[in-house]
């Protein structure tokens, strides 16, 4: 079978590559590939920046935003052939921590935990995978166009979840949210948002395209100007940041409404600087009783609560999300980003 596969940590090693068919074992799911979601961490992983392959191996399957179909399932499994599934990325570590122990693998104490397509476990990307049973999440089927957002969307419902156990250690009644950057993950946090009833504000750089259009179908509002102009008019009670960039962080951060809470979810590149008032930011933080939390990956839960927030809405605003579908053997376009780009996706066809 076909299958894209890559020699972490050195750069350009990228290629679909053929590999043996694999033999679904006692307890897992043989599932044919229907789509692959490309993200940054992809791109990140080809450059050669990180990614760690199976042991023993020099070459690792990417593909961590999933979507198949069951060909072959165990009896008693709670699935059946033709299923529509997505794959969990993350396993916990072996040792176990206490947060994996109690199934927060997500929460990993230790940092031995394993990720597929990512560190030391197979991807998603080929024409056939397995997964566990217990590692796999049936959707409906009527999402089998856009079910490949299922995974970006497990990441935001655990920071929704997140930003909202920290809310209730005091009264907690947000209104408004801020959502930094208009790709797939911020989208996606605005929709949870907007199904939250909170009054949506999404900003990024581009001043017009797919991104402010999805923002309006969605009932929100777009902002393309400067954070601490939008915050100082808006006052927003709750900031996803999904940028990942610096200043934008601390603009953030600077400028929610009292016992304000901002949930980092953007990766930040190393080796840039910015001038910080770090005694200023200290004081408003203080004296707001402001939170700043990080929030990465997702656990099983997680993963239901985003089969549950993309069956709830609506399928066409869902495939504004999809900007280009490209075909296996052209994966190269894929990782190529372009400037109207929200989520691209591999095709298995």
């Amino acid at each position: 079978m076909r299958a894209l596969t890559v020699r972490p940590q050195q750069p350009d090693t990228a290629e679909v590559s053929e590999v043996p068919d694999p033999d679904a074992g006692p307890g897992e799911l043989l599932v044919e590939a229907v789509a692959l979601g490309v993200c940054g961490t992809d791109r990140e992983i080809v450059s050669g920046a990180y990614g760690w392959a199976p042991q023993g191996r020099e070459r690792l399957v990417l593909g961590h935003e999933s979507l198949g179909r069951v060909r072959r399932a165990p009896e008693g499994a709670g699935f059946a052939d033709g299923d529509l599934v997505v794959g969990v990325v993350r396993r916990p570590d072996p040792v176990p921590c206490g947060a994996c122990a109690r199934g927060e693998f997500d929460m990993c104490r230790n940092g031995r935990y394993t990720e597929r397509g990512i560190k030391q476990r197979d991807g998603y990307g080929s024409e056939l995978w397995t997964v566990e049973t217990d590692y796999a999440v049936r959707l409906d089927p009527a999402l089998e166009s856009v079910g490949v957002l299922m995974e970006p969307t497990s990441v935001v419902a655990k920071a929704w979840e997140q930003i909202e156990r920290v809310g209730q250690r005091s009264w907690y009644g947000p209104q408004r949210v801020l959502v930094t950057g208009a790709g797939p993950i911020g989208l996606l946090a605005a929709l949870l948002g907007a199904q939250r009833g909170l009054d949506v504000h999404v900003l990024d750089v581009v001043a017009d395209g797919p991104k402010p259009a999805a923002v309006a179908a969605l009932g929100a509002t777009y902002h393309h100007a400067p954070v601490p102009e939008v915050t100082e008019k808006i006052q927003p009670d709750v900031v996803v940041e999904a940028t990942g960039v610096g200043r934008v962080v601390f603009d953030a951060i600077a400028g929610t409404a009292p016992y304000g809470i901002v949930c980092l979810t953007g990766v930040s590149s190393g080796g840039r600087r910015i001038p910080v008032d770090a005694g200023a930011t200290n004081r408003e933080i203080v004296l707001e009783n402001d939170v700043v939390i990080g929030s990465v990956n997702a656990n099983l839960r997680h993963y239901s609560a985003a089969a549950q927030a993309l069956a709830a809405a609506d399928r066409d605003w869902l495939e504004r999300l999809i900007s280009r579908r490209v075909p296996l053997g052209r994966f190269a376009e894929a990782l190529h980003a372009q400037p109207d780009d929200i989520k691209v996706v591999l095709t298995f066809e």
